[in-house]
């Protein structure tokens, strides 16, 4: 996943395939682990992200500094959004309504 800069000279998370913007999307509603996150991405685009998917994109988000994770009951480990997290975020729904308003009728 690729940085860009956005508004500010702020990072916001690259759309390309828009996983990155639907994480943080999603974690913007509550803390979730993988799985959580795997399953309201299939709820809501009909289709489940792999493993191999869904945690390189939390791992990538994580270096970027736009989620932290914490180890939570044994082996689970749960995503929250960071403060840089939601500037990414609110960044990223700025250019998702200018790049599709008015795209469809």
């Amino acid at each position: 996943m690729r940085r860009f800069y956005g508004y500010n000279n702020n990072y916001c998370c690259d759309m390309r395939g828009m996983l990155g913007f639907l994480i943080l999307f999603l974690l913007s509603k509550e803390p979730m682990h993988g799985q959580e996150i795997a399953e309201e991405i299939a709820r809501r685009k009909g289709e489940k992200p792999s493993p191999g998917t869904i945690y390189p994109a939390l791992k990538n988000l994580r270096e970027m500094g736009f989620i932290s994770n914490e180890e939570k009951e044994g082996k689970t480990i749960v995503y929250t959004l960071t403060d840089r997290g939601k500037n990414a975020l609110r960044v990223s729904k700025r250019r998702f309504i200018r790049t599709f308003l008015g795209v469809f009728p």
